[in-house]
């Protein structure tokens, strides 16, 4: 086994080129996700940032995918269930990428995926004098918005550039999805009844809700609560509601 396929498979559990599992019951320890329509960094940078900062993870890993988008490599050191991960995903897009016109991103694994195949492990060859590969950090600015090298990575430098990548630790991702999907705070009491024919001083308002707001142990309940949320943007509102119209997302 070559040193670049023994990172492959301690990272991402995918050999070179090939793609990742694909069976949709599967638990997965690999999520991807791509910004297209124009691959644009300085868009994407400030997730790649904000994981690290905000809940200590490893950093993920950057490719350019040789055609049209930049990605960002995660790896799990547990795997989680697909939906589970599908709806990580969507939480990281919600935070970082609340901006950015949801029909940009493409996620790996998605909950509303129909048979869609899964992305291909770089370093391959995307075309005539263009290839997929990882880069570091301080690459992808390089690129503007063309991501793909004119020329085959060299197998050793992309196997020195994975070895210094780290998966997702419990800890890390324990802190990461509380963040996202903090405990429901606690119920307020609620105000008593005027007395007979006296009115209130106050106009009495509605609690705000949010689908930031609770712990959900159904995918499914997450993406209602995405749906229903008149704070998140239409977009994902949207792809909350498509996913609910699949089979992807078992039931509770």
């Amino acid at each position: 086994m070559s040193r670049l396929t023994a990172e492959h498979q301690r990272l991402f559990a995918a050999s070179p080129g090939g793609p990742l599992p694909a069976a949709r019951d599967a638990r997965v320890r690999t999520l991807v996700l791509a910004l297209h329509s124009a691959a644009d960094w300085a868009a994407l940078a400030p997730l790649w940032r904000g994981v690290q900062a905000d809940f200590d993870w490893p950093e993920p890993a950057i490719a350019v995918n040789g055609r049209d988008a930049f990605e960002l490599w995660f790896s799990l050191a547990e795997p989680l269930p697909r939906a589970e991960a599908a709806a990580l995903l969507i939480q990281l897009q919600h935070r970082y990428l609340g901006d950015v016109r949801a029909d940009r991103v493409r996620l790996w694994p998605s909950a509303d995926e129909t048979g869609a195949e899964p992305p291909a492990c770089p370093p391959f060859a995307a075309g005539p004098e263009r290839w997929a590969a990882f880069v570091t950090s301080d690459l992808p600015a390089v690129f503007g918005d063309d991501p793909a090298l004119d020329f085959e990575p060299g197998a050793d430098a992309q196997a020195d550039l994975l070895a210094r990548l780290r998966s997702i630790t419990a800890t890390p991702l324990r802190r990461a999805r509380a963040a996202l999907n903090p405990a429901p705070k606690p119920a307020t009491a609620a105000a008593p009844a005027p007395a007979a024919g006296l009115r209130p001083t106050e106009p009495a308002t509605a609690p705000s809700t949010s689908a930031a707001v609770g712990r959900y142990d159904d995918p499914r309940d997450f993406l209602r609560a995405v749906m229903n949320d008149p704070a998140a943007p239409l977009a994902l509102r949207i792809e909350a509601a498509k996913a609910l119209l699949t089979p992807s997302v078992p039931a509770a």
